[in-house]
C-alpha cells in the first residue's frame, strides 16, 4: 500500500487498529510477548525472544488495550524476564529460551529501565494481575544497578556505545535516550534526585541556552559542545568527554519531549524543528535528522557490520514505525491535531507494507520495506499513537507521562 492508493482514512485506521491488535495476541508465547512473530528467520535472529525494551513498549499499549489475554502477556514477560536477573541487579536483554538469557557484548542498560517502566505500569493500571510480591524485591535490585551507573554529580547515567536500543550506534557517556527513561523511573519509583537528574540533563544535553552549568565539570562538557555543535534546536543524543552527537537522534528528543524533560517552549521548538528536518519522510519516522556518514569521526568500523548501519538505515537514518507511534503523540501535544492525524495515517500506510507486515524499519530514502516483519513493537506504537488521536477525551495525558504506580513497589522494596 502506498500514500496513493491508500484506503479512506477512517476505515485504514480503524483496520490498522485491530490488526495491531491481533498481531500483539498472536505474538504471545509461553514466555510472553515476542519482539516479532514465530519463524524459522526469527528464531534464527533470536526475534522469537522476550527483549525487555521491546516487552517494555508493547506492555504500555496492552495494558491500555482493555483485553485480558493481552494484559496477562504483560505480566508473563516482567515475570520471565524477573527470574533470569542477574545477582547485580540487571534485567537481561533478552531472554530466548526458559534458560537462555542474553546481556548483549557491552552491557544493555535500558532493559532495566523499560522493565521498571513496565512494572509500574502493571501496577498502576492492572494491579491485580501484578507480579507476585516474592518478586518484588527484585525491583529494588534493578535500581540499586541503575544507581550504580549514575554520575554522583550529575546524577545521570553513563554507559557504553552501542549498549541501547540503538545497539551498533556509537552513542556512549551520557546518552539522551537512556536518561530520558532514568528520569521517568527516578519519578515514577519516588526516587530522589529526580529534579537535579532533569537540570542537569537540559544543561548537558542542550548546551545552547544562556545560563551557564554551575558544576565545573560538566560547564566544560557543554563548552565542547556549544563550540562544535551544527544542530543548535535539538538536544545532543550524547555527550561524552570531548566529544558528542548532533546527528539529531529523534526517539531522543521525542521521548525528553513526552516525559516533560523539556518545559512547553523548548517541546515546541524541537517538535517545529523536528517537522521541518522531516523526519516523517519518506514514513514516521527517521531515526536521525542527518546520518552518519562514513568519513565522520563519529562512524565506528561496527556499523558496516552485515552493511546493515549505512546511512538511511536502521539505527543511522532508517524509519522505524516504533519511533513513528511517539513521533505522532508528540504532534498531538506539542504540534497541531491535525499534523498528528495526517502522520497516523502515514504511519497506518506503513504498517500495511505487504499486507499488513508491521515492518520493523523502512530504507530513510527509498522507503523500501526492511528488518523483520510482524514486529510487536511497530503494533503497540501505533496502538498508543491511535489512542492520542482518536481519544484524546480519555487519554488525557500521554501514556508516558503517568507517574505514581510505582508507589506501592517502591514502598515494598524500602523495606527489604
Amino acid at each position: 500500500m502506498t500514500r496513493s492508493r491508500a484506503l479512506a482514512a477512517p476505515a485504514l485506521l480503524e483496520q490498522c487498529r485491530a490488526r495491531a491488535l491481533d498481531l500483539l495476541r498472536a505474538n504471545l508465547g509461553p514466555l510472553g510477548i515476542r519482539a516479532a512473530g514465530a519463524g524459522a528467520k526469527a528464531r534464527a535472529r533470536a526475534y522469537d525472544a522476550v527483549f525487555a525494551r521491546d516487552a517494555g513498549v508493547c506492555a504500555l499499549a496492552m495494558l491500555r488495550s482493555g483485553q485480558p489475554e493481552l494484559i496477562r502477556g504483560v505480566r508473563l514477560s516482567l515475570e520471565t524476564l524477573a527470574l533470569h536477573q542477574a545477582d547485580n541487579g540487571q534485567i537481561p536483554k533478552f531472554v530466548q529460551a526458559q534458560d537462555d538469557a542474553d546481556f548483549w557484548y557491552v552491557g544493555c542498560i535500558d532493559a532495566t529501565l523499560w522493565w521498571l517502566i513496565a512494572l509500574a505500569e502493571l501496577d498502576q493500571i492492572a494491579p491485580a494481575a501484578g507480579l507476585p510480591s516474592t518478586l518484588k524485591p527484585r525491583v529494588g535490585r534493578a535500581l540499586t544497578w541503575l544507581q550504580g551507573q549514575e554520575h554522583p554529580r550529575l546524577q545521570l547515567l553513563s554507559q557504553n556505545e552501542a549498549s541501547d536500543w540503538a545497539d551498533i550506534m556509537p552513542r556512549s557517556g551520557f546518552v539522551l535516550y537512556t536518561n530520558a527513561l532514568w528520569y521517568h523511573v527516578k519519578r515514577m519509583y519516588r526516587l530522589p534526585g529526580a529534579e537535579q537528574t532533569a537540570h542537569h540533563f537540559n544543561h548537558l544535553f542542550f548546551p545552547f541556552a544562556r545560563d551557564v552549568p554551575e558544576y565545573r565539570r560538566l560547564r566544560l562538557l557543554a563548552d565542547y559542545a556549544r563550540a562544535g555543535a551544527k544542530t543548535r534546536e535539538l538536544y545532543l543524543s550524547y555527550v561524552n568527554f570531548s566529544f558528542f552527537g548532533d546527528e539529531g537522534d529523534v526517539f531522543g528528543n521525542v521521548l525528553a519531549v513526552l516525559l516533560g524533560l523539556a518545559d512547553a517552549r523548548r517541546a515546541r521548538a524541537i517538535v517545529s524543528a523536528l517537522r521541518r528536518a522531516n523526519v516523517g519522510l519518506p514514513w514516521p519516522a527517521r531515526a536521525t535528522c542527518i546520518p552518519i556518514k562514513e568519513n565522520s569521526r563519529q562512524w565506528r568500523a561496527y556499523m558496516g557490520r552485515h552493511r546493515q548501519n549505512l546511512e538511511y538505515q536502521y539505527h543511522n537514518g532508517g524509519c522505524w514505525p516504533l519511533i513513528g507511534g511517539f513521533w505522532v503523540m508528540a504532534l498531538a501535544r506539542f504540534g497541531s491535531r491535525r499534523a498528528a492525524y495526517r502522520t497516523l495515517v502515514e504511519l497506518a500506510q506503513a504498517n500495511a507494507h505487504n499486507n499488513w507486515q508491521f515492518n520493523e524499519w523502512f530504507h530513510g530514502r527509498t522507503g523500501d520495506a526492511r528488518g523483520m516483519p510482524q514486529q510487536s513493537w511497530s503494533a503497540a506504537a501505533y496502538l498508543l499513537a491511535y489512542d492520542a488521536v482518536m481519544r484524546p477525551r480519555t487519554q488525557t495525558e500521554n501514556p508516558t507521562q503517568r507517574r505514581g504506580g510505582a508507589q506501592r513497589t517502591q514502598r515494598k522494596t524500602k523495606a527489604r
